[in-house]
């Protein structure tokens, strides 16, 4: 499943300071039945953003229409727990290309580059400035280049380098999950097998 090329995103965040947030805190078990990477978004966080007769909890920041933007700061140990992929369709199908965190779970990690969001690791205390930042200003942009592999604080203007696999990064500049990556070399694989001797 092709998803929008990532290279550059400048947007406003939304601040989300709990640490060890697990997935079935991001997306609980028993919305896990469709098989679809749609609908999950509805669910991101289901249990801390509504009460038992649905309704919005008024003090769960996805309910805090102050707080905007398609990158998601989070605390440090994002997406721990189970493994499951769902979690990291709920991030994206809510809309956030970019979650930020000090320390991220492998599995999660991987499940949310196969997909087009780009986990950005950074340092504990440029994660405490971004939350101290965004929670004075929710009008605070973030610059997460892709290419040079930076995040910037706009209004600060302080930045820190994070690191990414290349292959994952090529295929997020290209919008590709693994399947795209081998279609879009489907004439090299085939030129290659013809000059194979049988």
């Amino acid at each position: 499943m092709a998803y929008e090329k990532f290279t550059i995103l400048k947007s406003t965040a939304v601040p989300l300071p709990i640490e060890n947030v697990d997935t079935d805190q991001i997306i609980p078990a028993r919305f896990l039945k469709a098989t679809e990477r749609k609908g999950f978004g509805d669910n991101l966080f289901r249990d801390w953003r509504y009460n038992q007769d649905n309704s919005p909890k008024k003090d769960f920041v996805l309910n805090d229409p102050t707080y905007t933007g398609q990158i998601l700061v989070g605390g440090k140990n994002f997406g721990s727990g189970s493994s499951r992929e769902h979690a990291a369709w709920a991030v994206y199908d809510y809309g956030f290309r970019c979650v930020v965190s000090s320390f991220f779970a492998d599995i999660f990690k991987n499940n949310c580059l196969n997909i087009g969001v780009l986990p950005v690791q950074v340092s504990e205390s440029f994660l405490e400035t971004l939350f101290e930042t965004i929670t004075a200003n929710p009008k605070t942009s973030l610059t997460v280049d892709l290419p040079q592999q930076t995040i910037t604080l706009d209004e600060k203007g302080i930045q820190e380098t994070f690191e990414i696999n290349p292959y994952k990064k090529e295929n997020l500049q290209n919008g590709y999950d693994d399947i795209d990556y081998l279609l879009n070399l489907k004439g090299e694989i085939e030129h290659f097998a013809k000059t194979r001797p049988f």
